[in-house]
């Protein structure tokens, strides 16, 4: 309805500029009304046309009501306050919404064309250390519903993880197994200083003493069990790492198209291309014998080193050899979902891509980047994880919580913001728990369906869509318009990158189902009221389900 609203506003306006010299609006703002006496959908696009037209914004509106056809699916229009339009939708319009969603099924507010072009997400991005902590939680739940928000708004979505497996964290990696090999423990002499001190540690060691094969989705490595074998060692350890990666990953329902190695950047030379194609855009300048890049030139606050004196690269530099990968890859979109302390690497990455002059275009690519995540238990911050050492870690919160409530709880709040985890929360099954709340809705209109056979009554679908004018309650009324906005919220949520609106939609429909459950009964003896009530349910029980599929969270029929 409201991309209708747009396109009946888009011809009007272009009736009213004829032969003006105002533009057409890029982009023509249709939004829910707030309160319902205002009527269902309301713009503001006569107060943006005012000035361009050099009119009071309320004769703008009234030309472009005018100018309005009557009658469709308007019931009727307003001007409120300086130029408001506000639209009263009729009443069939509300009960096609239930046809449409019950037609389109799965299909309802998705759209898998992949006609806008190829996107990519990049999330997690975790170097093969140790085991992921609820920050690295966190990334996967908010990129994996990017990636699947993406895709259900017209984008060829590529979901990526890039990943260190080399440089000094591996090699640190490497030294831990080996003490722990030769029996070693943190805190006895010969433990390397800053050794990873977790249990995670002497699995991998004794794993590899053990002469063990470990697969990961990227690799694949057996152990030689030598000690003396750092090489061999470091290897084995960081398939072994991965393959723990992935395990967590998969429990928590999210998978990879593309593993992308920082050494490749290297072994292929594309950092060293890209230092080259960077000096000669005449952008850099040797000082302190350094090499330096100009990034001030394009917005950055300071200019960057990008070799160092005593020699090696900056961490700049190969992201930017790892972007330019990106785009010759063809992403027209690039998303990279990462913790809040990468604030500092947007705008020197931007700027040696420009410095590039490779027809990127400005604010490519996109960051989403997620704050800290406070895990509470009985009131209390939980802090240590036995195996990890020293922090929560994303297996700590599944086993705890379920993978459901986990995933909920890491995307529903705002990425930038900060999250607590209330692990007794995410167990509650009681109303105040959103996730539970969302998934008995969906349960309790499987339920409705199921009673209809154990007294004797039957639905039939067509005779519910020929009844849907009789669904003029104001839960009902309430109900269909939340329904006929998936779509629009889908859309607004890839465009803006926001997955939480998605949560939040759903608890929105969620109570607003459990009101009308609670009523209106839907079993009754009338069948053609029946009949529609029960189209309403089952329209509503398909939105759920196509809204958590979203979120990678279940639609359970029974709870």
């Amino acid at each position: 309805m409201k991309s209708q609203l747009q396109d009946l506003l888009r011809a009007a306006v272009a009736t009213v500029i004829e032969g003006s010299a105002a533009p057409m609006p890029r982009d023509i703002l249709v939004e829910p009304a707030k309160d319902k006496k205002n009527g269902d959908f309301a713009s503001n696009v006569a107060m943006m046309l005012a000035k361009p037209l050099g009119k009071p914004p309320r004769a703008v509106a009234e030309a472009i009501v005018a100018a309005l056809p009557r009658g469709g699916i308007i019931d009727r229009i307003e001007i409120a306050g300086p130029g408001f339009i506000n639209f009263f939708l009729a009443a069939g319009a509300l009960q096609q919404v239930v046809v449409d969603i019950l037609n389109a099924g799965d299909a309802f507010g998705i759209d898998r064309s992949g006609a806008k072009g190829k996107a990519m997400v990049e999330f997690v991005s975790a170097n093969p250390t140790g085991p992921l902590h609820v920050g690295h939680g966190r990334g996967a739940a908010v990129g994996d519903c990017m990636a699947r928000v993406l895709a259900a708004a017209g984008w060829q979505v590529t979901k990526e993880f890039y990943y260190n497996d080399a440089g000094n964290q591996i090699a640190n990696l490497g030294v831990s197994v080996q003490a722990r090999a030769r029996g070693i423990k943190p805190g006895d002499a010969g433990w390397p200083e800053d050794g990873y001190r977790g249990d995670y540690i002497d699995d991998v060691a004794k794993s590899y003493l053990a002469g063990d094969t470990v697969s990961a989705d990227d690799r694949a490595v057996t152990a030689k069990g030598d000690v003396e074998d750092l090489d061999a060692i470091r290897d084995f350890a960081v398939a072994y790492l991965r393959r723990e990666q992935d395990l967590d990953l998969k429990a928590f329902g999210v998978q990879f198209d593309v593993y992308y190695l920082e050494s490749s950047l290297y072994t292929e030379g594309k950092v060293d291309s890209t230092v080259a194609a960077l000096q000669a855009s005449g952008h850099t300048y040797e000082q302190d014998d350094a090499l330096w890049l100009r990034t001030t030139g394009f917005g950055d606050d300071k200019d960057r080193v990008m070799r160092k004196r005593e020699g090696g690269y900056t961490y700049f530099v190969p992201d930017v050899a790892y972007h330019v990968s990106k785009w010759q890859r063809g992403f027209v979109r690039v998303i990279n979902e990462q913790g809040a302390d990468h604030h500092g690497t947007i705008a020197r990455v931007r700027a040696g891509l420009q410095a590039l002059d490779i027809g990127i275009p400005k604010g490519w690519p996109e960051y989403v980047l997620h704050q800290m995540v406070t895990v509470m238990r009985g009131g209390e911050e939980v802090k240590l994880s036995k195996r990890a050492g020293s922090y929560v870690t994303l297996r700590d919160l599944i086993d705890e919580a379920g993978r459901d409530a986990t995933r909920y709880f890491l995307v529903a709040r705002k990425s930038d913001s900060q999250l607590t985890f209330d692990i007794d929360l995410a167990r509650a099954q009681t109303n105040d728990n959103p996730v539970y709340y969302i998934q008995y809705a969906h349960a309790r209109v499987c339920a409705v369906l199921r009673q209809l056979a154990e007294r004797g009554l039957s639905y039939d679908q067509a005779q519910g869509f020929g009844a849907l004018a009789q669904l003029a309650e104001p839960e009902a009324v309430a109900l269909v318009a939340l329904l006929g906005r998936f779509p629009e919220t889908v859309q607004g949520s890839a465009a803006n990158l926001e997955p939480h609106v998605i949560a939040q939609y759903l608890r929105d429909l969620a109570a607003a189902f459990h009101g009308y459950y609670h009523a209106l009964p839907f079993l009754i003896d009338d069948a053609a009221l029946r009949n529609a009530r029960l189209a309403l349910a089952q329209a509503t029980g398909q939105v759920l389900r196509n809204g958590l599929a979203l979120l990678g969270v279940s639609a359970p029929e029974k709870m």
